[in-house]
């Protein structure tokens, strides 16, 4: 077995006597600094950490001057010595060199990681290497742990986390163009005598495509197991070249049977503040870094979310806020409209100054299975609103009322099969984590010619939970459409009551005569 000590563990232990003791570390090379003395300073990092370790190389050692030659940015090497106090400022530990080897060689003249700083777009260009830089390292790391913080979270509360089909005849959300999966060959697949495609033929005998989400899944299991989430890959083929959308993402999806509308703001305020709480206390080396290279003011943003008591406004008494503001907003304000990121953050950092939870929304800008509210006005649905972000949680309790339930589905959309007993009271919640993450600071960027072909790389921006979709699976009637402006083409889509960990679907879009503005087509 190779042997090896992990440079975090270093870092993190005791500062060793003056005599040192041995170890034996491996990792790559970020620097190499000579100096006049005859010895050289090697920064080694191991990914184990985003600090490095200094590696001490006097010139006695044998081969010395061929030894140096062949050490630069990204060399892999082996070092044995002894862990000793550090001499010099920036760190507590370094390591005096007996041995070094190289394992592996690296041209400098073609290593295309270099010092100077490199543009995200660049980076995506280098799947192969980006995670030897401290940016991805630090996107990664944290969202490693937002990732295992969401299962703990959910873990520590009783819900049962279910797998959900990666491959489905099941369209549950219509949010978009789905991934077809097929064994056929798609220029030439057998066809039946009138020339349609012959899916009797296929591996599945009928079309299937990649999940667009667990949730219908999902609420079935609630209804045996009560309390459940989902977490997994999900995909969507939306036409869409924006630094928010990506082709894959993976999506939490919690489901929770018997619970109301204020138990779901409890739960989400909660995952909100375990979350963020998680990432200060796990993830302070990523955190700083972040901060320092490209959002002054982060830590204290998320300390005081992490603590934060959260508002609560009715949509009714945010609107009277927002009209009574005096403030020129892009999008004016009226009783009915769909909150904008405009109004959010002023509810947010002006009126409230502090996170908000706005329930209580018309009926006619949320999903036909809410749950009607006394008076039949609003339904039972809830955002939540953070600083610097707007929206970032959304939620509702479900209508479990069968008789309620059936008058409000779209009449073009009646095509109901009744199930042996009704469902319970039940609530949902869809919670994203996509892949790239977007970690708080950081610029959003696009590979200019395949913008949605990683969805590994990160996109960082603000670590947001986004909504996620639901579309009625037969065509809905006039009055239950949005416009979509983009294509010219309308579409039914109706937002499901959810928590979302990752990036937020807002689109970017023009009205006629070129004035950019930012629409939400989907709640």
């Amino acid at each position: 077995m190779i042997a090896r000590t992990r440079i975090a563990d270093l870092l993190a232990a005791p500062v060793p006597p003056a005599e040192g003791r041995p170890i034996t570390v491996h990792g790559w090379a970020r620097s190499r600094r000579d100096s006049k003395a005859g010895i050289s300073f090697v920064d080694l990092n191991d990914g184990s950490t985003l600090n490095g370790l200094q590696i001490v190389i006097p010139a006695t050692l044998p081969d010395y001057a061929d030894l140096i030659k062949g050490i630069h940015l990204g060399t892999a090497l082996r070092v044995d010595g002894l862990l000793v106090p550090s001499q010099g400022r920036g760190q507590t530990v370094e390591v005096q060199a007996t041995a070094v080897g190289i394992t592996g060689a690296c041209d400098p003249e073609r290593f295309p990681i270099q010092k100077q700083a490199m543009t995200m777009e660049h980076l995506r260009t280098l799947p192969h290497l980006r995670a030897r830089t401290r940016t991805i390292q630090a996107i990664m790391r944290v969202r490693s742990v937002l990732a295992g913080a969401v299962h703990r979270f959910f873990q520590e509360r009783g819900f049962v986390y279910v797998h959900t089909p990666i491959i489905t005849g099941a369209d549950c959300e219509g949010a978009g163009k789905q991934f077809h999966v097929t064994t056929f060959d798609v220029g030439a697949p057998p066809r039946t005598p009138d020339g349609r495609v012959d899916w009797a033929q296929d591996f599945f005998a009928r079309p299937v495509h990649l999940t667009v989400s667990g949730q219908l899944e999902g609420e079935t299991y609630a209804c045996g197991l009560g309390d459940i989430y989902t977490f997994g890959p999900t995909f969507r083929a939306e036409n869409s070249n924006t630094p928010r959308h990506l082709a894959e993402f993976w999506m939490i999806e919690p489901e929770m049977a018997f619970c109301d509308l204020d138990g779901d703001r409890a739960v989400a305020c909660d995952f909100v503040r375990a979350c963020v709480a998680d990432a200060l206390a796990r993830c302070g080396p990523e955190i700083a870094f972040l901060e320092q290279q490209q959002s002054p003011g982060l830590r204290a943003s998320l300390e005081a979310l992490a603590g934060a008591e959260f508002a609560h406004l009715t949509y009714t008494d945010a609107i009277s806020a927002l009209e009574r503001s005096k403030r020129s907003f892009e999008f004016p304000v009226q009783w009915g409209i769909d909150l904008q990121s405009e109004h959010e953050r002023w509810l947010v950092e002006e009126h409230c100054k502090r996170p908000v939870v706005v329930t209580n929304y018309p009926k006619g800008i949320k999903a036909f299975y809410m749950r009607l509210d006394p008076g039949e006005q609003t339904v039972s649905a809830m955002d939540v609103l953070v600083p610097r972000m707007g929206e970032l949680i959304g939620g509702s309790q479900r209508e479990e009322r069968l008789d309620v339930l059936e008058a409000r589905v779209p009449p073009r959309s009646r095509r109901l099969r009744r199930l042996p007993r009704p469902a319970p009271l039940r609530l949902g919640a869809t919670c994203r984590l996509r892949a790239g993450l977007r970690t708080p600071g950081l610029p959003g960027h696009r590979h200019p010619e395949h913008p949605r072909c990683d969805p590994l790389s990160p996109h960082p921006g603000q670590c947001r939970l986004g909504r996620s979709r639901l579309r009625h699976p037969y065509p809905p009637s006039q009055n239950d459409r949005h416009q979509d402006r983009d294509h010219g083409a309308k579409s039914h889509r109706i937002v499901a009551g959810e928590m979302a960990l990752g990036i937020a679907t807002d689109r970017q879009s023009r009205q006629p005569g070129g004035k950019a503005r930012r629409r939400r087509l989907d709640r």
